[in-house]
């Protein structure tokens, strides 16, 4: 039946002699676009890098069939066609047969443009992200303010929860080297609360918190409990807009890659960087005399290897 209308449909597309506008992008730069949601979960990931991948086959498939094929159950499938903005599976086919249709045809762009494979992709997504935030530095003075408030916050408070971690821990263990006192937090619920009241208490006027897809109800959560303490606080995530953005006092919004099944933060890394380096300018005797004893005491204690 699959392969009866797959044939049908290639039959039309060749005999009907319409060729693709050649201004028209390529079927899987179409789709990329078509996927490319940052708040996709990595199950939805794997349908939509299976459909790009297998377009021309894949959009003749069944519901069943294609949950099948990609390891999944049926109500993820329907979860990720309202995911990428569809009525449901069927509308969803009926557009990927579209994109199928003029692959079969042969019209242009049908070949993946450059011969770039999905992990090229997502190298040149995150260069787009990268040249987005290079804009961004056209005009530093928000990230030199912020860098100095955080510089002046003692303590100051260091927030990233889930998939956030990383980034957090990446930007505390710098910053401690700079700052006197940094408190990392990445842990949620009452021990996020905790940490962020006692931080006002000890004196702190700034959180640092990074939220990265998908947003957790715990970040929201401890970032109401930080601004109700009356810390300030400073967000780097992926969306200038939405419920997590909207309880921070400063906004960093940076791309993150979401071509793969897990997202990559090359902008966030980059956008942290930017931040501590503003903090090192902001006081820059403090920034140099801590420096110069972490060399002393890593020299001492033969913390890292000689090149």
């Amino acid at each position: 039946m699959q392969q009866s209308q797959q044939a049908r449909a290639q039959a039309s597309a060749i005999t009907s002699g319409k060729t693709a506008p050649e201004t028209e992008a390529a079927p899987a730069s179409q789709l990329r676009t078509l996927f490319d949601r940052p708040r996709l979960s990595p199950g939805q990931r794997r349908i939509a890098q299976y459909l790009i991948e297998h377009i021309t086959e894949a959009a003749f498939l069944s519901i069943t069939d294609l949950a099948d094929r990609v390891g999944v159950s049926q109500p993820s499938v329907t979860r990720f066609a309202a995911a990428v903005g569809f009525s449901g599976y069927p509308a969803l086919r009926e557009r990927l047969q579209s994109i199928a249709l003029r692959t079969l045809a042969g019209g242009p762009g049908t070949t993946e443009e450059n011969g770039s494979n999905e992990l090229q992709a997502a190298v040149d997504a995150e260069l787009e992200n990268l040249e987005n935030l290079r804009r961004d530095f056209a005009d530093p003075d928000q990230v030199i303010d912020v860098g100095r408030e955080l510089s002046r916050s003692s303590p100051l408070t260091v927030l990233g929860l889930r998939i956030s971690a990383s980034l957090a821990e990446y930007f505390a263990y710098a910053s401690r080297r700079i700052h006197p006192d940094v408190r990392l937090v990445t842990r949620g619920g009452s021990v996020a609360y905790d940490a962020l009241l006692q931080s006002r208490e000890a004196g702190g006027t700034w959180v640092l918190a990074f939220s990265m897809p998908r947003h957790a109800h715990e970040t929201l959560t401890a970032l109401r409990v930080a601004r109700g303490a009356g810390l300030r606080v400073a967000l780097v995530t992926d969306l200038a807009l939405g419920e997590v953005a909207d309880e921070a006092d400063i906004v960093f919004a940076t791309g993150t890659g979401s071509r793969l099944v897990f997202d990559s933060y090359a902008a966030p890394g980059v956008m942290a960087a930017a931040l501590l380096q503003a903090m090192t300018d902001a006081d820059p005797e403090r920034t140099q005399g801590r420096l110069e004893e972490y060399e002393q005491i890593s020299d001492q204690h033969h913390f890292f290897l000689r090149d």
